[in-house]
C-alpha cells in the first residue's frame, strides 16, 4: 500500500502533521502511512487537495478555548472539496530549546501568539522570561536550530521538539487541560458511506432573506426528527452585504431516511444548500505523542 500524500498548513512538526499522522495512518500503527506536503496557507491546502498534488488535506476547524478558525470555513465553500474525516486533538505545549540549554538560561520563548496567551501563568511565574510572537508554534522550534539562539527556547509540540532534535525542559505548559482543537480532514472525493458506522454530516446553506422566523422554520426542520444538531455557525456572506451563511454539524448519514428527509425538507427553504461532508464521527479525544519514526515528510 502506497503512502497518502496529505497537506497541512506549516513547516514540519505543527499539530496539523500530528493530526495528519493520527487521521492516516492512527500514529504508526497502520500499514502505508502519510507523506506529509507542508504548505505556506491554508489556502494553499485546499488548492493542493483540489489540483491533486495532495490526496488528503488536513486543516484546523475549531478550538476547545479560542473558537471557530473562519478562514477555514469559509474556505470549505470556496473549494470544491469534500470533508472525509475528523480528530479531536489534544494540544499539550512543551517549552523546548537547543541541546544544553537550561531553565536558568532562558531569557526569551518563542510561539505562535495563541500558544503564548495560553502558557500565560507560565510567565507571569517566571517575569525574567520574555514571550516573542513567532509565526508558527513548529517554525518557533525549528528557528532554534539557527546560530544566535542561547537563552531562546519555544513553545511548540513534544513531536516538534523530537524531529529538531530540541531538549524539553517542561511539559503541559498550557493554562488550561482540557485544550483540543478539532481537525478536519479534506479529499477531492467524499468518503463512502458505510452502515453502522456513526456519521456526522456537514453543510452550509443561506436563509431567504427578509423572512419572518427563518432561522425557526429551520432548525425545526431537524427537531420535528429527533435531529441532534452537534453546531450552527454563521459567517458573512460575502456576495450580499449584511446577510449571513450558516454551517451546520449533525449527527447522522445523509442515507438514514430521517435525514435524508431533514435536509430536502431543508432546501425548500433555503436559497442556497450544500453539503459539505458525510464522515465518520470522530471518536473521543487523542491524547500523547507519536513517534517520528516511519513517517515520511517532504517539501513541495
Amino acid at each position: 500500500m502506497g503512502m497518502t500524500r496529505v497537506a497541512f498548513q506549516g513547516v514540519h512538526g505543527a499539530y496539523s502533521e500530528l493530526a495528519a499522522r493520527f487521521l492516516i495512518d492512527k500514529g504508526g500503527k497502520t500499514a502505508g502511512g502519510a507523506h506529509t506536503i507542508p504548505c505556506e496557507s491554508f489556502d494553499e491546502v485546499f488548492r493542493s487537495v483540489e489540483r491533486g498534488s495532495a490526496q488528503r488535506g488536513v486543516i484546523p476547524i475549531e478550538n476547545s478555548l479560542a473558537g471557530s478558525i473562519h478562514q477555514n470555513y469559509d474556505l470549505l465553500l470556496k473549494h470544491g472539496v469534500h470533508i472525509t474525516g475528523e480528530l479531536h486533538l489534544r494540544v499539550e505545549h512543551v517549552l523546548m530549546a537547543g541541546p544544553g540549554t537550561s531553565m536558568k538560561s532562558l531569557h526569551t520563548v518563542r510561539s505562535h501568539p495563541q500558544a503564548l496567551a495560553q502558557c500565560s501563568r507560565f510567565f507571569e511565574t517566571h517575569p525574567g522570561i520574555r514571550p516573542e510572537a513567532f509565526f508558527d508554534t513548529a517554525g518557533a522550534a525549528l528557528s532554534l536550530r539557527g546560530a544566535g539562539t542561547a537563552g531562546v527556547g519555544a513553545i511548540a509540540s513534544a513531536y516538534a521538539a523530537e524531529l529538531y532534535g530540541l531538549t524539553v525542559l517542561r511539559r503541559n505548559l498550557e493554562n488550561e487541560p482540557h485544550n483540543f482543537t478539532r481537525f478536519l480532514l479534506i479529499a477531492r472525493s467524499p468518503w463512502k458511506l458505510r452502515g453502522g458506522t456513526p456519521t456526522k454530516c456537514s453543510i452550509a446553506f443561506r436563509p431567504a432573506s427578509n423572512t419572518p422566523g427563518i432561522l425557526f422554520r429551520i432548525l425545526g426542520v431537524f427537531s420535528l426528527r429527533d435531529i441532534d444538531l452537534l453546531k450552527i455557525e454563521s459567517r458573512p456572506d460575502p456576495a450580499s452585504p449584511f446577510e449571513y451563511l450558516f454551517y451546520l454539524d449533525l449527527a447522522g448519514s445523509p442515507r438514514e431516511p430521517r435525514v435524508e428527509r431533514a435536509l430536502a425538507h431543508l432546501q425548500e427553504v433555503v436559497t442556497h444548500y450544500r453539503l459539505l461532508g458525510a464522515y465518520p464521527m470522530g471518536s473521543g479525544r487523542v491524547y500523547g505523542a507519536i513517534k517520528k519514526r516511519n513517517f515520511r515528510s517532504r517539501r513541495k
